[in-house]
């Protein structure tokens, strides 16, 4: 990763390898994780889990599980709109949880199963560094479409 900066929303974060701008968000620089485009069809990001993330038992937060989910669908959809800067919120997401995880890297990835030009359909799945499954979620999001 490369970046560009931090803090204000106004720097952009490129992965070194896809150079496409990718968001700084409050909410990212608040929880940690990274996002990036592994190829041209899918979104993804990636979290050191430490014990910020933790609820009470211990346990990797359902909030944070979910979020991660979240934010790999929105970019593998915007990804494949064609405009990674392209205005997309989540309608509907329902996640499964599978596993657990309390320490070490977690990576959800995302991907577009359907959709048309506003609406577009999309799974992720949450993994740990060995490759368990944690999670998993279907999601729906609406596309503002630039006129």
């Amino acid at each position: 990763m490369v970046n560009s900066g931090q803090g204000n929303g106004s720097h952009r974060e490129t992965h070194a390898e896809s150079a496409i701008p990718m968001d700084q968000s409050g909410v990212r620089d608040l929880v940690g994780y990274r996002s990036y485009l592994p190829d041209n069809v899918r979104g993804a990001c990636s979290l050191g889990v430490g014990p910020q993330h933790l609820n009470r038992i211990g346990m990797l937060h359902g909030g944070i599980v979910s979020m991660l989910l979240d934010n790999c669908c929105g970019i593998a959809v915007r990804n494949s709109v064609g405009d990674i800067d392209a205005a997309v919120v989540t309608v509907s997401m329902a996640v499964n949880f599978i596993d657990s995880a309390n320490e070490g890297l977690v990576t959800a990835t995302g991907y577009v199963t359907g959709g048309g030009r506003s609406m577009k359909f999309a799974e992720g799945e949450l993994r740990d560094a060995s490759g368990r499954l944690l999670a998993t979620c279907n999601a729906t999001f609406k596309v503002f479409i630039k006129r």
